[in-house]
Parts: structure tokens; sequence; C-alpha cells
């Protein structure tokens, strides 16, 4: 835990200084007005959404395979960014604007409930099959998203969800990813119920739980956090999946000593990208959810393989 700390906070100085606007220590220290208010009105803000956002996602995947009880499992596998595109199209719909948070937030919680669900109805004999489907029902509800968004003319406000950029981040537009901070807070002290949950209905009834009652607060942490994320930043696919199975790996699956490690894990592999995303192709940028996908996409792949391999 030191090492990823020491890592973060490495990353986290890089980042401050790294960036098309002539910003550096020297300027800071010697007061120059310009280099302070791009400091704080753009280079603070960014880090501290990427921060938070790839830490609270990434415990939001942590949760979602924890009570569902398969690995394969995150927001971008079971359809919840897709239920929040939906809320989304329908707050434009219905109420002329996208602002209507409790409706994104609603929306998603239900579709993801929903999936949890089928997944515990439906018995797989192979683990792989969990976010086949779930792909599936997540392009179902995004095909939805899509005809309801282009029935009434509203295509280009789903623009800014599809590919994830923290460019645009500044002050005044972020504060709301600090609902992560409450999230990861209460998921700590409820991972132990959470991980009876994972254990099996019958388990979690025997310990004298309420089994629907604590599934659906971990459904609504997932929902909000996934929810939270996309809406402020765009989808950074295959976070939630990635980052909880290598802090399993390593670590092992003590759900509530791994939820700081995930978070801290999370947040490096954001910023990481972010920043090779910004050198890359200096003074332009690449869209983080360019570099994540191919990284993200890579270990979804490997880890499919090794499990399949091991259902042989």
């Amino acid at each position: 835990m030191t090492k990823l700390l020491f890592i973060l906070v490495c990353l986290s100085l890089s980042s401050l200084f790294i960036g098309v606007g002539n910003v550096s220590l020297a300027h800071l220290i010697h007061g120059d007005a310009n280099a302070w208010q791009l400091f704080m009105s753009s280079r603070v803000p960014r880090l501290l959404a990427i921060l938070l956002a790839g830490g609270g996602l990434s415990i939001a995947g942590l949760i979602m395979q924890q009570i569902s009880q398969n690995r394969f499992a995150a927001p971008s596998t079971s359809g919840t960014i897709e239920c929040s595109m939906l809320g989304f199209v329908l707050s434009l719909v219905i109420f002329g604007n996208g602002d209507q948070l409790w409706l994104i937030f609603a929306t998603a919680m239900i579709g993801t409930l929903f999936f949890v669900q089928l997944i515990q109805r439906i018995q797989f004999k192979n683990a792989v099959f969990v976010p086949l489907i779930g792909i599936i029902f997540g392009n179902i509800i995004a095909s939805m998203a899509t005809f309801i968004a282009y029935k009434y003319d509203a295509l280009q406000n789903l623009s800014g969800w599809a590919v994830a950029n923290f460019a645009n981040i500044l002050a005044g537009n972020y504060e709301l990813l600090y609902i992560a901070l409450p999230v990861a807070i209460f998921s700590y002290v409820y991972a132990t119920r959470i991980s009876a949950v994972g254990m099996g209905k019958d388990f979690a009834i025997n310990l004298g739980l309420n089994y629907q009652q604590v599934m659906t607060i971990g459904v609504a942490l997932v929902s909000i956090m996934a929810a939270t994320v996309v809406m402020i930043v765009g989808q950074l696919p295959f976070l939630g999946l990635i980052v909880p199975n290598l802090v399993n790996h390593f670590y092992g699956d003590n759900l509530r000593k791994n939820i700081p490690r995930t978070a801290v894990l999370g947040a490096i592999l954001v910023l990481a990208c972010d920043l090779v995303g910004r050198v890359l192709i200096f003074p332009y940028e690449i869209p983080i959810s360019m570099v994540i996908s191919l990284l993200g996409g890579s270990v979804f792949i490997f880890l499919v393989l090794k499990g399949m391999r091991h259902e042989q």
C-alpha cells in the first residue's frame, strides 16, 4: 500500500505540471497570477477529478463483482453505464435538460438490479458468459437510448458520453464527483455484509442478514458511482473490471481491506493513462477513453482466456 501511495503522489505531482499552459513550480513560487489562475482553475480540478473518478469507479467494480459473485462483472459489462445513458436521455426528453440526477441514478439502479437478478437466476456453467450477457444487455439499452435521442433530436447531447476526456474539467463542473468519498466510506463500513451476500443468498440469510436489502444497497452504490462518473467525465471502459481483478490477484479477497487498495490503484491507472494521452502527441491530447480501452481491452481478453482455460 505504501508503494502504491508513493506512485500516486509522484504521478499526481507530474499531472499538475504537464500541459500546454506554462505552469511551473518556479512560476507558482514567484506568485505569477496567470500561472496560479491556470493551476487552481484547471490543473488541480483535473487532478481531483481523475483521482475521484478512478477510485470511485474501481470501487464500484469491486462491489459489483462481489454481489454478482462473478469476477467479470463491472459497470461496463453489466449495462450500468448504458442505463445511465438511458436515464440521461429520458431526462432530456421529459424535463428538457439532463440535470435530473435522481432519474439517471434510478434508471441505472433499476437496470443493474435487473441484470444482477438475471445472472443469479440463470446458473451459467462458464463465468465468461456473464460479461457477454451484460454486454448484450447494455447494447440493447444503448440502442433504446439512441433511438429515443434520435426521435427527439437529442443525439448530439449523447456525444459527450461516448468518449471520456478530462481536458474539459474546470473548477465548478466536477464537484459532483465528490460523491465518491461517501460511497467509498459507506462501502468500507458495509463491506462485511456485502461479502456475506457475495457468498450466496442462503449463507447471508443464515447469518441473519436481509439479503435483498443488502443487495439493493450494493447495487445503489454501484449505480450512483458509475452514473456520476459517466455524467461528468464520460465512459472509462473496463476500469471497474481490471482494477478489482488485479487487487484480488495480488492481495486476496478481503473486501474491506481491498477497498482502499482498489481506490488507490484505480486512481493510479486513470492518472497514468491520462498522462500518456497528454504527452504522446503533445501539445494535443488523446482522449483517456482510447488509452484505457486499449489497456483494459487487452486485460479483459487475457482474463477471459485465462478463465476459459480454468474451465476446461
